[in-house]
Formats: structure tokens, sequence, C-alpha cells
């Protein structure tokens, strides 16, 4: 068994196709049907179901995808920490964040981790902070970037609390609320509200503050991304809780003080597990040296 044999497997299960498996491992088709027909003989099962149409893991398959993953993942590691010997950071760096994220300039931290380390691959994704948390715990990222409310604090994983801001009211020019200075919860209890998915991280510190106060509120749109969040505000269709500093970089808004506002926590987040060296000097280049809870 071969690690190029586990990563044609890995490219057949992700496209759908040996064709577009072949392009993206850039080999021809037929060498890439041929090894992975050798790897199935070894194996004594056959990893994928073939018709004119579609393919598609068989339960054999879908069984080995997850150990090939890993044993990919374990070569790329070996090949990493020797380097680090000699003083060269290589490997994959997988970043995650949300889109709100403020207290670390991510572009520019990434930037100056790629001058430093030219050899390194860095993968970015985007999601909400319970997903990034899991994603953390199971070793899918390295580093990520997430936001909580101020009475929560990420299990299962590292953390260093990065920075705390009171959220503010966004709406639109022509909003009534436009005009005023200031406006507190109540008021606001009262209007029609874009969020975020309930029972996420990013919704739950208004949820709290509403609940704390006794009140409730309407979320009439939820919405998975909040760039788009903020569109559905700019169309005047609703009230939205966001930080300041996100809000700093929008345009098309207008932003009302919340006297008795949520506030949010933001964190950087890695897994207990021994760090990378890659993962290793990217925390470093933030200034976290030492692994704390």
């Amino acid at each position: 068994m071969e690690l190029q044999q586990m990563r044609y497997v890995i490219a057949v299960a992700e496209t759908n196709s040996f064709t577009r498996a072949a392009q993206r491992c850039l080999v021809v088709q037929s060498a890439l049907s041929h090894q992975i027909a050798r790897l199935e003989k070894e194996l004594g099962a056959r990893l994928f179901e073939r018709t004119s149409r579609r393919v598609r893991l068989t339960a054999a398959g879908a069984a080995f995808l997850p150990a090939a993953r890993q044993a990919l993942d374990a070569a790329e590691r070996a090949v990493a920490e020797v380097a680090a010997t000699v003083g060269e950071v290589r490997g994959r760096l997988a970043v995650g964040l949300i889109p709100t994220v403020a207290a670390v300039d991510v572009p520019a931290a990434l930037r100056e981790f790629h001058r430093r380390h030219p050899k390194a691959r860095i993968s970015l994704g985007v999601g909400a902070s319970d997903e990034l948390v899991e994603q953390v715990r199971q070793g899918e990222i390295e580093v990520a970037f997430l936001g909580v409310p101020v009475t929560a604090h990420p299990r299962g994983v590292m953390a260093r609390e990065l920075a705390r801001e009171r959220l503010v009211a966004v709406v639109s020019p022509d909003h009534p609320l436009a005009g005023e200075t200031s406006v507190d919860l109540r008021r606001l209890s009262s209007e029609v509200f874009v969020d975020l998915p309930a029972k996420t991280a990013g919704r739950a510190q208004s949820d709290q503050a509403f609940a704390a106060a006794g009140l409730t509120r309407e979320v009439v749109f939820e919405v998975t991304n909040a760039d788009y969040l903020a569109r559905l505000v700019a169309a005047g269709l609703g009230v939205a809780l966001l930080p300041p500093t996100y809000v700093a970089r929008l345009t098309g808004l207008t932003t009302v003080e919340v006297t008795d506002a949520p506030a949010r926590a933001e964190y950087v987040i890695w897994g207990r597990a021994p760090r990378t060296p890659a993962a290793t000097a990217f925390l470093g280049l933030l200034g976290i040296e030492e692994e704390e809870e």
C-alpha cells in the first residue's frame, strides 16, 4: 500500500469522478484507475461503485477513507517534524475564523507567516464559533479565531482571550432609529431582527442579554453569514447587534449605541494535542509561546 494510492482514493471520493480526480492529481486517468485497482486487489474489497453516470464509495471505501486521511496527515507531520529539526517550517497550517473577528488582523498575520515560512501551506476556512471549536478538537484545523459570550469559555481546547467588546445596534440609514444616539434593549425588543441561527455562539450573547432583561424579541431573518446579514440590514429588513470593530469595516449602515448592550469575547484557540511546527510558529507570531487553558 502506497501513500500515492491513498491520495488517489481521497481525490476520487472528493470529486466523485475518476476523470476529475486524475486532473487534480496531475496524472492520466488510466494510471490513477490502475493504482486504485491494485489497492482494491491488495485490500480484497472494492472501494468504489462505478457506473456510467456516477462514482460513489462502497461501505469498504467509506471505512477506508478516514484511515487514509489520517495516514497522509501522519506522513505529512513526519516530514514537517524532520524539517523543524533544521529550523525549517513545512507542512500545513489550517486556520479557521468567524467573519467578524477583529482582535487580530488575520490577513496581515498570514502574510507575515508566509514571508517567514514560504514552504508551509496555508488553508483558511470561515465558520461559526461552535463549529470551529469542534474542528480544532478533532484536529481538522490547528488554530481558530472565534467569538463567544463573555460568560462562556471554549471547552476541550487550549485558548487565549484576545479582546472584549460591547455590541452595537446597526440599522439602515432610513430606519427610524438611525437618528437616535443611543437605545436600550427594551426599545430594541419591539423591532424586527436579523441574526445568526439560533443556538449558535454568535447569536447567544444577544439572546442571553434579552432573556436576562426579561425581554423577548422577534428574529424574522436568520442568516448563516455575517456579511450577508449586514446586507439584509442595509436593505431595511431589520435591526442587528454586531461588534463595533466589525461594523467599522462596513458601508451603508448606521450605528446606534446600546446602553445595556451584550458583550462578546474573542479568543484564539488551538488543540490540546502536540502542536505542529506550523501551528507553533503561527501562534508564536501572535505572541503565544506557552500553552494555557
